[in-house]
This record gives C-alpha cells, structure tokens and sequence, in this order.
C-alpha cells in the first residue's frame, strides 16, 4: 500500500514539473525599448527623444567611469564619476521626464569604450575594495538622479574573467538587495576577451541580471538579415534563459541597419515570440535624423500583433 502511495505521488510530480518548466521557459516578447544618451555631448534632452505610451522605455545616462575627472583621467578602483552631459541631463531632468511618463525609466551604464580618447578600463586594486567603493559611490549617484537600474558596458580589462564576474556579481548583488535598483543589464559584444569576461558573470550571476543588451551593431557592416538572425540565436544561447535584446547604431556605419533590413529581422524575431526588446546607441546621434528609427522602434514594439 505504501509502495503504491509512493508510486501515485511520483505520478502527480512528474505530471507537474514539465508543465512548470514549460511556463518558466515559454518564449515571449516585450515592449522593452532602451537607449543611451548623454555620452557624445550633443546636447541632447530626454524630451528631444519620441515616447510612445505603449512602450516600457529605458534611458540609460553614458557613462558613469570609476576613473578621475583630470585632464588625464586615471582609474580609481570602483570609486565613480559622472561622465555624461550632465548639464542636459541632470537631476531634475531625470525627475521631471519620469513625472510626466509613467512607463519610462532611467538608468545609468558603466565603463564604456573610451575615457578622455583612452580605452576605459576595468581595473579593479582587489574585488572586495572595488565593490566597497563602487556600491558607495553608485549608491550617492543613483539616489542623487533618482534612477532605477545600472548597465554594465565594460570594454577593456585589466584582470581576469574571475576577478570581473565577482566585482560586477557582487555589486549588482548588493544594490539589488539593498533596493537601491530594480533592474541590471549587461552590454557584451562578440570579441573573445568580452565574452569570456561576461560569460563568467552570466554563469556566477545570471539570474540577477534582467536584460542582455547585446551590442550586435559591432558585427560588420553589412550584416544581412539571415547572418543577424544566426548572431542572435548564438548569443541567445551563450546567455541561455537571458532577454537578449536586439541593437543598431543611429548612423547605420556597422552591424545591421534599419535602411537594410533591422525591421525585417525584427518581425521575424517577433512572430516566433523571441523580440525581448530593442535598443539603440545612440540617442546623441539620432538628433540628426529626428528620432526617425527610434518612432519605428517603438511602433514595433508598441504593435500587439
């Protein structure tokens, strides 16, 4: 009798746990559009930008670099600056276009390429002072502008996967937990010494990071729409169960984009139920052509079918 008790509840369990799984792992897409702003001092406000209400829409304010502010910057292990246009993109400016837009956010992205025309590097003196000063110093910054979530665009590194995976784990770890942000992404891009440093973070961390920005505008120009569609299913499955989204550059000079096909490719994405999103670099540049691509975005986006 017990032998058969044991036997109906293992029935019952192996009944449930597929269907559970399935729920977790149904693939499904997202109104989520993101930009960068602020990084190219164009004098570009957030109120430039087009908002379509049926969109979830992120800014993300570029950069803010654990370097000095000197005419030579030099790194300052976590301890951060603000190297955005701060004069548009201020406070107040933050406060004032979250007000007037209940769907819209404001983050802000770490590292990036360059720092005063040098590469930016990850540069950390050990893992538990660099998160001790970078949970300090982002903490007083993300309060001050009143923001929601943190991107990590590290480019150039010094150290090794390990000591990035821990550092940048532990801080998104410990501003979550701290509820000082509510979300955190991660901006890789196809370049092996990238990879192997994100991977390692996405492998420790993974399930605290909510959105992949992958930068797929660094694949060459040119890129058609079926080598697009390849590249997203490889980073789909290096960051597997991750919201990769998908990215082109506003002045179209690499990757794929929206004059050759980028919508294209987004539509197919969306029909089989795996566009988690659009992002572009960047707003700064897209002044030029009046936000062209970023209305179409969002269209696509704001689009039920």
């Amino acid at each position: 009798m017990e032998l058969l008790k044991l036997l109906i509840t293992l029935f019952i369990l192996q009944a449930f746990l597929p269907t559970t799984t399935l729920i977790q792992a149904a693939p499904t897409n997202s109104n989520l559009f993101r930009e960068y702003i602020g990084a190219m001092f164009k004098s570009v406000r957030f109120t430039d930008v087009p908002i379509n209400p049926d969109v979830e829409l992120h800014f993300i304010l570029s950069f803010a670099i654990d370097y000095d502010t000197s005419s030579s910057p030099s790194p300052t292990n976590g301890k951060f600056n603000i190297f955005w246009d701060s004069a548009n993109l201020s406070p107040s400016e933050v406060s004032s276009i979250k007000r007037r837009h209940s769907n819209v956010k404001v983050a802000l992205s770490l590292g990036g390429d360059t720092v005063a025309s040098r590469f930016a590097y990850f540069s950390p003196s050990s893992v538990d002072s660099w998160v001790s000063n970078a949970v300090s110093s982002l903490t007083r910054i993300i309060k001050e502008y009143n923001l929601d979530g943190i991107d990590i665009d590290y480019e150039h590194f010094h150290g090794d996967p390990h000591t990035f995976s821990e550092c940048i784990g532990r801080l998104i770890s410990t501003l979550k937990r701290n509820k000082v942000i509510s979300f955190a992404s991660i901006a890789p891009y196809d370049d092996e010494e990238v990879q192997k440093r994100y991977l390692a973070l996405w492998k420790s961390y993974g399930h605290l990071i909510d959105y992949v920005n992958f930068q797929f505008y660094a694949y060459d120009k040119g890129t058609t729409v079926s080598q697009f569609m390849n590249y997203f299913m490889t980073q789909t499955s290096n960051y597997n169960g991750g919201k990769v989204l998908v990215s082109f550059l506003s002045d179209g000079s690499r990757g794929l984009s929206p004059d050759d096909g980028f919508f294209t490719a987004c539509s197919r994405l969306k029909s089989q139920k795996k566009l988690h999103g659009i992002f572009i670099w960047c707003a700064d540049d897209s002044k030029a052509n009046g936000f062209l691509y970023e209305k179409q975005s969002q269209a696509l986006l704001a689009n039920p079918h």
